[in-house]
């Protein structure tokens, strides 16, 4: 076995239905007194009740939380806290509502409740990304991972199906960064490795019925498994576009994701053959038919598969392919300017995936 360090991300994971009724008490074993509630606008209803569920220890609601975190949102969230005198932050949600979290603690330091009602995984990473004059910059500091989690899967009930499918379709994609990170570990493989069986696995049973309370927690559980292995690990080529196309062009977060996977694992398949291997054993499938297995998944699904269905518009590829290849880092295939642009220009189509 090859050397490694692994080192793990300190929070509190409190999983099974119904946990939400626990928030009181986990707030309470924080030392906090007034909580700040965050949420999108579209989720104010929900978190309205949870500050109802924290009674006097609620300082109040923002429910102002939108994709990529706008850094003149972040200010406003950051300003409101410090108005209303809060000592934590509860968010409510998805990705968005994480990361505007996220975006307080990282200035103030305020520790941070995550609830996550998608499959998104950012609530056990310390990785934050802020978004200003259309260009999306992200970061790790230890500060922004929530200290507590509250993964309840009956929260997870009214998640429509499609947003259900590139959720978890965007927590394999931790997972995928994961298998083949230059400091990846056998610690961070397994969860890996599992983390996509689970979320993959639970997609047929949700399509059947999407209110599968079993299944809801098996994507969850997958969720968090993903989630981790992204928290641990440097990310790669997938991360990077969908970044780049979601923080330049305002592109939905999730489907990004799910569009651009299969082409990103295709662009790095011959250079990480171990990766393909255990993505491969999760799936079911042989190595060499991840990428087209991975988007075959969407599609049965009915996710989205092309970026110009998503909103990108044709004419912002080359910029696109130029921002991604403005700052080096580590993928197992060196990044070609040619070569990315021409794998844009399939996931803009979508074409199959190739090498």
């Amino acid at each position: 076995m090859n050397a490694f360090t692994y080192t793990a991300n300190a929070a509190r994971i409190v999983f099974g239905a119904g946990v939400l009724a626990r928030l009181p008490e986990e707030v309470e074993r924080l030392g906090a007194k007034r909580a700040l509630v965050l949420s999108t606008p579209e989720q104010a209803e929900a978190a309205q009740r949870v500050a109802a569920l924290l009674g006097e220890r609620s300082a109040g609601v923002f429910p102002r939380a939108v994709m990529h975190v706008p850094l003149e949102t972040a200010r406003a969230a950051r300003e409101e806290a410090a108005r209303l005198g809060a000592d934590c932050a509860v968010a409510i949600g998805g990705g968005s509502t994480t990361g505007l979290g996220k975006a307080i603690a990282l200035d103030s330091g305020l520790p941070i409740i995550a609830i996550p009602t998608t499959y998104a995984g950012s609530e056990v990473t310390p990785i934050y990304g802020l978004t200003e004059g259309g260009v999306k910059k992200t970061g790790r500091d230890a500060r922004v991972l929530p200290k507590v989690v509250l993964y309840d899967p009956e929260l997870t009930l009214t998640l429509p199906l499609g947003l259900t499918v590139t959720s978890a379709l965007n927590a394999i994609a931790h997972a995928a960064e994961g298998l083949y990170a230059h400091d990846g570990n056998p610690v961070t493989a397994l969860m890996a490795e599992e983390g996509i069986r689970a979320c993959a696995a639970a997609l047929p049973a949700l399509a059947a019925d999407p209110r599968d309370l079993a299944a809801r927690s098996d994507a969850l559980y997958g969720a968090w498994l993903c989630g981790t292995v992204l928290g641990t690990v440097a990310m790669g080529l997938h991360h990077k576009l969908c970044h780049t196309l979601g923080g330049s062009f305002d592109l939905p977060h999730a489907e990004v994701h799910t569009v651009v996977l299969p082409h990103a694992l295709a662009y790095n398949a011959a250079q990480a053959p171990e990766a393909m291997r255990r993505f491969g054993r999760a799936l079911g499938v042989d190595a060499r038919e991840v990428p087209a297995a991975v988007q075959a998944l969407a599609t049965r699904h009915g996710a989205p598969t092309a970026l110009r269905a998503i909103g990108m518009p044709e004419g912002g590829l080359d910029r696109a392919a130029d921002l991604a290849v403005t700052t080096p880092y580590p993928n197992p295939r060196p990044l070609e300017r040619a070569a990315l642009r021409a794998l844009l220009q399939r996931a803009f189509d979508g074409a199959p995936p190739q090498s």
